[in-house]
């Protein structure tokens, strides 16, 4: 049997999930990860199963997959595959819910901390040959708001607590019980909006959360507050950002995902009150070699005829 992998990340730092593969007596062909949809087919055209980063997993490529059983997004979110289309042709999806949640939590406070402190602008004058007294915003003590208090959500808001943060979250789908224990506050969007000073989002992308936070929302946030993204790019309207934070109705923002990518240029790159990064959260040793053996063990149980851990769909 044999696989195809476009994450450029899957094994970077530990050989244990190309082990698992060879002792299955499974090959894996390793893919760029911006291939095109023509050459995925191509190239995994004998394939069983495939593990995915971002290249799109459309109707056309599960029609013309025929031997393809499975597909493990190398990461969180789906909204690069087509599940309807998966489910039409028989294909089990499943992702890695939890494994990077501490990586993504980690990153998000440190954005969160270099926006308040200012600190890229300081590190450059400083290296520049200055002496700045920049002064920063407050961390301690100010409100944070989450949309999203999934398992990422929660790690975030655990570490607010050492911050003695007031932490509000939205989120519909939450177990109210569960975020009370945390010491966090289900309010309703706008609420949160309007009351955070500082906003950082942890949902997948879909038709439901596209744009979410748009003209109207950031409209709500105070001037003083401050926008994190390190979930999906397409949450938020990016032209509405960039307007908001030019005429700084919004003090600040720091993003990690963007809705095209990668992304060479962008208005918001002009900005000195934006951080931006090139969508690396859950970039660390202990997450991505946790990825990359979960993506394995749950291709390798489909293709045994055994029911994955991590199923997307039925």
């Amino acid at each position: 049997m044999k696989i195809v992998c476009t994450s450029p990340s899957f094994a970077k730092y530990s050989a244990y999930p190309y082990d698992l593969l060879k002792a299955a007596g499974v090959t894996l062909e390793n893919l760029p990860a911006d291939i095109s949809e023509a050459d995925f087919i191509a190239r995994a055209a004998d394939a069983d199963g495939a593990i995915v980063a971002f290249n799109p997993m459309t109707e056309a490529v599960f029609s013309s997959l025929p031997n393809l059983k499975v597909v493990s997004k190398h990461g969180v979110g789906v909204d690069n595959i087509d599940l309807a289309a998966a489910q039409r042709h028989g294909v089990r999806i499943t992702n890695v819910p939890a494994a990077n949640r501490h990586a993504v939590a980690d990153f998000t406070f440190a954005l969160l901390l270099s926006l308040a402190r200012d600190l890229p602008r300081v590190d450059a004058a400083t290296r520049a040959g200055e002496w700045p007294r920049c002064f920063g915003h407050d961390v301690h003590s100010m409100t944070l708001g989450i949309v999203g208090i999934g398992s990422i959500g929660q790690a975030v808001a655990k570490r607010a607590t050492g911050f003695e943060m007031r932490v509000l979250a939205y989120d519909p789908f939450a177990n109210p019980e569960a975020v009370t224990a945390l010491g966090v506050e289900l309010v309703d969007l706008d609420t949160l909006c309007r009351e955070a000073d500082f906003l950082t989002l942890h949902v997948g992308l879909s038709e439901q959360t596209h744009h979410l936070i748009n003209t109207e929302r950031l409209a709500l946030m105070k001037p003083t507050a401050m926008l994190i993204n390190a979930a999906r790019g397409g949450i938020v309207d990016e032209q509405a950002l960039y307007e908001s934070l030019k005429e700084k109705r919004l003090a600040g923002a720091a993003i990690d995902a963007f809705e095209q990518e990668p992304l060479t240029s962008s208005p918001l790159y002009t900005l000195d009150n934006v951080i931006v990064s090139s969508h690396i959260a859950g970039y660390t040793e202990n997450a991505l070699t946790t990825l990359s053996t979960t993506c394995v063990e749950d291709v390798l149980a489909v293709l045994r005829g055994k029911e994955p851990k991590h199923p997307v769909n039925a």
